[in-house]
This record gives C-alpha cells, structure tokens and sequence, in this order.
C-alpha cells in the first residue's frame, strides 16, 4: 500500500496540471465567481457522482474520476476567492494562480496530515460512496452558511468545510486506484 503523503501529492499532481492548463486555456475567469456560484458547481459534480454510483445505466461514458478532480479543482478556487474576494474581472496571472493553488493546497495537506495521525487514516477502511455522501454534507453545511451571510454560532467555517471536500475527495481517487494515466 503506497504511503499516503505520497498517494496523495500523486492526485493533487493530476490536479494541479489541469488546473494549470485551463489557466493557459481560459485565464482566471473564475475569479468573477461568486463563493454560492462555486459552492453550486461543487454540488453539481458531488451528485453526479452520486449518481453514477447508483445508477446500473449510465448515459456517458465516464466515471467519477473527473467529477472528484472538479471538487478539488474548485474547493482550491473557493478558498482563493476567500482570501482575495470576488473580482470584476480575470486577474490572476497563471504563475500567481498556481503560487496560490500550492499554497491552498500545502494547508489542505497538512490539515489531512494531522488528522490521519489523529484518526488512524480510517478513511482507509471507508466506501467511496461514504466519502461522496460527506461531500454533499459538507456542501449542505456549506450551502446553509453562506444564506446566513458566512455566520455560525459553534461550527467551523466555509474554508474548513472546503478542505475536507479536497481532502476526502483525495481518499476517493485514492481508494479508487487513481493512477497517473487517469
């Protein structure tokens, strides 16, 4: 079984090149997004997953490894958005955005870090549609405190909530037998 701080910098790779080339391909454009716009697109790829996890019949021919890679994608997007706000236009050069996405990613990690040592990397012995089932939770936390204008009286915030949908989205590809072809 391969370590998992080395399984999981395998992903984020994948990722991180995608992430990159559409940055050469379309610019920052997702900068003009708003953090409910970006919260929607990750709910859209979770049930998706959802969905071809239930579903025998599938009209296109894809699995959910796309859709994980998205909601990590776009979890990175979300917490950039956090720290920067909104902006009118595309601003971020590809070398900032990426500088950024490394730093997102660099906390995520060491978050994902901290609790495997503390819960004994149970996520191991997990479904992935276990893992697909908290994503759309942390969503629907999501998704309950941006309507009460980023406001909890006990709970962790938005960013928290995103870094598990990277992190657990890292255990599906993972438990998933992601490999670098994909």
């Amino acid at each position: 079984m391969e370590p998992t701080s080395q399984a999981y910098d395998r992903v984020i790779e994948v990722c991180r090149n995608l992430f990159t080339n559409k940055m050469t391909d379309y610019g920052s454009a997702w900068r003009i997004l708003r953090l409910p716009s970006l919260t929607d697109q990750i709910y859209i790829k979770a049930q998706r997953i959802r969905s071809l996890q239930q579903n025998a019949v599938r009209l296109v021919d894809e699995d959910e490894t796309g859709e994980f890679i998205g909601i990590i994608n776009y979890s990175v997007m979300a917490l950039i958005q956090l720290e920067l706000g909104v902006a009118e236009q595309p601003d971020l050069t590809a070398s900032r955005a990426t500088a950024l996405y490394d730093e997102k990613i660099a906390e995520t990690k060491r978050l994902m870090e901290a609790k495997n040592h503390d819960y004994g990397e149970a996520w191991r012995e997990m479904r992935v549609s276990s893992l697909t089932d908290l994503i759309l939770q942390k969503l629907l936390r999501i998704k309950q405190i941006e309507d009460n204008q980023g406001r909890t009286l006990v709970s962790e915030g938005i960013d928290a909530n995103y870094r598990d949908m990277i992190n657990y989205s890292v255990f599906a590809l993972i438990l998933s037998g992601f490999n670098k072809t994909t």
